[in-house]
C-alpha cells in the first residue's frame, strides 16, 4: 500500500483566502494528495514574550504575521473537494472554548461527509495565550484533556452531558453529529503527553526532524502502548515543513525537506521508510502565490510517487 500523501493549504498573507484556497484545494485532489491540511497562530507579537516555539532569541517569521483561521480555511476547502480528508495540524486546544469547538468540528464532519480530522495541541506561546486562551498556560494539559472529553460526549449520542473545569453541559441534544468517528491526532513529545496519547487519542502527529530521530520516537511510543496495554493500532500522520528551492541545495548544513524537489522526495522516502502511515508535506510557506504553490506541489507528488512513495 502507498504511503499516502497530504498537503498543506494556503493561510498566509502572500494568498487571497477565499480565492485560493478553493483553488489549490481542488488542484491538490486533482493532482493526487489524500488529504488536505491547516495550521494555527492566531497574532504575531510585537515584540513576542517568547522566541519561535518558547526557544529563546529564536524570532518569529514573517509569515506568520498574518494566518487565515485554520477552521474557516478547511471550510472553504470542503466545499471544493470530495474526496480528500480535512486536518488540523494542529489546533491550539486551549484557544478555544471546547464545547463551540466540538461542535464546530462535528458540523464541519457532516457538512464534508465525514472528511474531518482533529489535531490539537497544546501550544507554546505565550502571547497567543494571553490574548484567547481559556485558562492559564500552566494548566494547558488539563485544558486538553477537557476538551478530549467534550469532543467525545458532543459526538456521540443524545443526550449530552458533561461536567468539567471549564465546561458544563446539561442533558441536552447536540446536533448535528459527525458523519463518523473523528479521529483525534496528538503531538505528544513528553512522557505525559505520550500517556495521554496512548490512553485517549486515535494517533500520533510528530514533525520531521530526521528519519533516525522519528525512528526512535516511534518504537518508543510503540512500546508505551505495549506497556500500557492498547489494543487499537496508533494512526500516524507526519508533518513536513519543507523548504523548496529553485536549484537543489549543495550546502553541507542542509535540513530534512530543505533543497530541490528530487531531495525532497529523497528525503519523504527515508522518512517514510519508519513506517508510518501518511505525511503531510506543507509548501505554502516558501511560494510566492499559489500559482507557485500548486506546481511545486505537484512536481514534489510525481517526484516522490517516482521514488517509491
Amino acid at each position: 500500500m502507498a504511503m499516502r500523501l497530504g498537503l498543506g493549504l494556503p493561510q498566509m498573507r502572500q494568498y487571497d483566502i477565499g480565492r485560493d484556497v478553493p483553488d489549490v484545494a481542488r488542484a491538490a485532489e486533482e493532482t493526487g494528495y489524500e488529504s488536505l491540511w491547516v495550521f494555527e497562530r492566531i497574532l504575531f507579537p510585537e515584540p513576542a514574550s517568547q522566541g519561535l516555539y518558547g526557544i529563546p532569541g529564536l524570532p518569529w517569521p514573517d509569515a506568520y504575521r498574518s494566518v487565515a483561521d485554520p477552521l474557516v480555511t478547511l471550510a472553504l476547502a470542503a466545499a471544493a473537494t470530495r474526496r480528500a480528508r480535512l486536518g488540523t495540524s494542529v489546533l491550539v486546544a486551549p484557544l478555544h472554548i471546547p464545547f463551540q469547538l466540538a461542535r464546530t468540528l462535528a458540523s464541519l464532519d457532516a457538512a464534508s461527509g465525514g472528511r474531518v480530522v482533529a489535531g490539537f495541541g497544546t501550544g507554546w506561546s505565550l502571547d497567543e495565550y494571553a490574548a484567547a486562551s481559556v485558562a492559564p498556560f500552566e494548566q494547558r494539559g488539563k485544558v486538553l484533556d477537557e476538551l478530549i472529553d467534550v469532543c467525545h460526549a458532543v459526538w456521540g449520542p443524545d443526550p449530552v452531558a458533561y461536567e468539567g473545569e471549564l465546561t458544563t453541559i446539561a442533558p441536552s441534544e447536540v446536533g448535528p453529529k459527525p458523519k463518523r468517528p473523528i479521529p483525534i491526532l496528538l503531538p505528544a513529545n513528553s512522557p505525559r503527553a505520550l500517556r495521554r496519547l496512548v490512553d485517549r487519542a486515535d494517533g500520533w502527529m510528530p514533525v520531521g526532524m530526521g528519519a533516525e530521530a522519528l525512528a526512535t520516537q516511534w518504537q518508543r511510543l510503540q512500546d508505551l502502548a505495549a506497556e500500557r496495554g492498547r489494543k487499537e493500532p496508533v494512526a500516524s500522520v507526519l508533518r513536513v515543513n519543507a523548504q523548496h528551492t529553485a536549484k537543489p541545495y549543495e550546502g553541507r548544513d542542509r535540513k530534512p525537506f530543505q533543497g530541490g524537489v528530487e531531495q525532497i522526495a529523497a528525503d519523504l522516502v527515508a522518512h517514510a521508510s519508519v513506517g508510518l502511515e501518511e505525511i503531510l508535506i506543507d509548501l505554502q510557506g516558501g511560494a510566492r502565490d499559489a500559482e507557485e504553490l500548486k506546481d511545486v506541489a505537484a512536481e514534489v507528488y510525481t517526484a516522490a510517487r517516482a521514488a517509491g512513495l
